[in-house]
């Protein structure tokens, strides 16, 4: 798989509930994409799994580039954080 584009930033918070992971697209089209850890992943934590997508209206429909920046977005929140905020 590539990898994601310099555009993606990754957001990580800690909530009573569990972790939350947030991966938002700064470029056009924009999104915002809602994760937690995966807790049956070897690691607990795994490429995360899809709570919410957040995305344009303009954008609807267009599926092929869902598809392709909704995988980016969970490869750059698989992988390990490089820097706490």
């Amino acid at each position: 798989m590539s990898e994601p584009s310099p555009h993606f930033v990754r957001i990580d918070r800690d909530h009573p509930g569990g972790d939350r992971h947030y991966v938002v697209h700064t470029a056009d089209p924009r999104l915002t994409l809602e994760l937690t850890p995966d807790r049956e992943a070897p690691d607990k934590a795994g490429r995360g799994v899809i709570k919410r997508v957040c995305v344009p209206n303009s954008w609807a429909g267009d599926y092929g580039k869902y598809a392709k920046l909704l995988a980016a977005a969970q490869t750059l929140a698989g992988q390990p954080q490089a820097m706490q905020l």
